[in-house]
C-alpha cells in the first residue's frame, strides 16, 4: 500500500501556486504535513481526496492515476476536512447513518460500523445527544467517526486540532495513533506539538514547496550542535531577535532565558542543549524567507 505524488501542482491564479513541484512517496504510518498558514498542505490534502485537480503533475494510488481514476481512489479514502460541517439537529448516530447512506454502505453494515466507531471515538454515552450541544473536540471526533465509515486504507485529516483545548488536543492525537498501523494516515497541522507524539514521518512545507521529509528524529539531528541556551538581560532580547532565530523565550527572575538557534554560541554564558522538532521548524521556515 503506497501513495506516490510526482511533480504535484496548483495554480489558483497567474503566478500565484499553492502548491508546487511536489514529489512525495509514502506508506504506512502516521505521515505529518507541518507548514505555516497557506504553505500547501490543504491544496494538498484536496487534490489527494479527488475534490479539485492538479494542473501539474499526478499522484498514484497503488500504481493507479487517481485523477484518471477517481472513484477507486474515492473508496479507499476517508477525509476529514478543516472546515467539518454537522447538521446541529441530528444526534452523531442520524448523522452518521445520513453519512453511510451517501457512501453507499447498506443499513446493516451501517448499523454495525457505527456501534464500533462510537466505542472507538469515545461517544457512545453522547450518541444521542444533538451534534450542537457537542463541544469542539466531541465534534472532531465525529467527523474522525464519518471519515472512517468505510474502514478507508487512507485517512487524510486537515487541520484537525485547530480550535481544540490541550486537553482536547492530547486525547485526539492518540486517537490518531490508535487509527494507524496498516494504514495511511495524512495528518495536516502548523501546530509542532500535535506531531511530535504521532508522526512516523513529517513533510515540511512553505510557501507550495517541499522544504524536508525524513523521520522525526532524522529531522532532528539536522540541528545537532545548533541550538544554543542562555540567559540574557531584558533590553538585550530585541538586539538578539534581529540577528538570531529564537524558538524559545521564557522570563525568569534572573532574566529572559532564550533558545537560540546558531551555528555559532550567541554569546560566551550560552550552552548547547538538543534540538527538537520546532527547532528545526522555525529554522526551516525562517531560512525560507517568512516566520511560521
Amino acid at each position: 500500500m503506497k501513495i506516490k505524488m510526482i511533480n504535484l501542482g496548483k495554480q489558483y491564479d497567474r503566478g500565484l501556486w499553492g502548491l508546487r513541484k511536489f514529489d512525495l512517496e509514502v506508506g504506512p504510518g502516521v505521515i505529518g504535513l507541518l507548514g505555516p498558514n497557506g504553505a500547501g498542505k490543504s491544496t494538498l490534502m484536496r487534490m489527494l481526496a479527488t475534490i479539485t485537480r492538479p494542473n501539474e503533475g499526478t499522484a498514484l494510488w497503488n500504481g493507479v492515476d487517481i485523477f484518471r481514476y477517481p472513484d477507486l481512489m474515492r473508496n479507499s479514502i476517508g477525509y476529514l476536512p478543516q472546515d467539518f460541517g454537522i447538521y446541529p439537529h441530528l444526534n452523531a448516530i442520524e448523522f452518521l447513518e445520513y453519512l453511510a447512506a451517501i457512501k453507499g454502505i447498506d443499513g446493516r453494515s451501517a448499523k454495525r460500523r457505527i456501534d464500533e466507531l462510537l466505542v472507538l471515538v469515545n461517544l457512545v454515552n453522547a450518541a444521542r445527544r444533538p451534534l450542537g450541544s457537542f463541544s469542539s473536540g466531541m465534534k472532531q471526533r465525529v467527523g474522525i467517526a464519518q471519515a472512517l465509515l468505510n474502514d478507508p486504507q487512507l485517512l487524510i485529516v486537515d487541520e484537525p486540532t485547530a480550535g481544540l483545548d490541550p486537553e482536547e488536543r492530547v486525547r485526539f492525537r492518540s486517537l490518531l495513533s490508535d487509527l494507524s498501523g496498516e494504514r495511511i494516515i495524512l495528518f495536516s497541522t502548523h501546530i509542532v506539538s500535535d506531531l511530535e507524539a504521532t508522526a512516523t514521518e513529517i513533510v515540511i512545507l512553505h510557501k507550495g514547496l517541499k522544504l524536508l521529509h525524513a523521520a522525526p528524529e532524522e529531522i532532528i539531528q539536522t540541528l545537532d550542535g545548533k541550538v544554543w541556551q542562555s540567559v540574557v538581560p531584558s533590553d538585550a532580547l530585541a538586539a538578539l531577535k534581529q540577528k538570531y532565530i529564537l524558538s524559545s523565550v521564557i522570563r525568569r527572575q534572573e532574566g529572559i532565558q532564550v533558545r537560540v538557534v546558531s551555528e555559532t554560541a550567541p554569546n560566551s554564558e550560552a550552552q548547547p542543549v538538543p534540538a527538537n522538532l520546532e527547532d528545526v521548524y522555525l529554522h526551516l521556515v525562517s531560512r525560507n524567507g517568512a516566520k511560521p
